[in-house]
């Protein structure tokens, strides 16, 4: 299989963090929703069934979500870049995007988000 990509996909991830500079927003969590992809090189050592030739796509979950859960953010954009650094933070990983909808944050609209990706250069 030369030259596929495995892509993890974390869909839909909901946590609730201090996101925002505005007074009330530094004091009332909100809910933020996190969209991830991830990939990496689908040789035949992940293919295999065994576990520690795969990404640990749990592994790395659990970390976005302790990161989210317990920080404190003015920006969206830095949230974004923290949780694309995480998601993009192991040497077999050659692209990675991660999607923030921040609900509810402007008055009409069901929610603003903002994209990053990574490519190692």
């Amino acid at each position: 299989m030369p030259d596929s990509n495995a892509i993890i996909n974390i869909t839909n991830l909901r946590l609730r963090t201090y996101i925002g500079f505005n007074p009330e927003e530094q004091t009332k969590q909100q809910d933020v929703v996190i969209n991830a992809e991830i990939h990496y090189p689908a040789s035949q050592l992940c293919l295999n069934d065994n576990v520690d030739d795969a990404l640990n796509y749990r592994h790395i979950t659990k970390k976005v979500i302790q990161h989210v859960e317990e920080g404190r953010f003015l920006l969206l954009e830095r949230l974004v870049a923290d949780c694309l650094g995480i998601c993009s933070d192991h040497p077999w990983i050659n692209y990675a995007r991660v999607r923030i909808d921040k609900p509810h944050a402007l008055r009409f609209a069901d929610s603003v988000s903002l994209t990053l990706e990574y490519r190692p250069q």
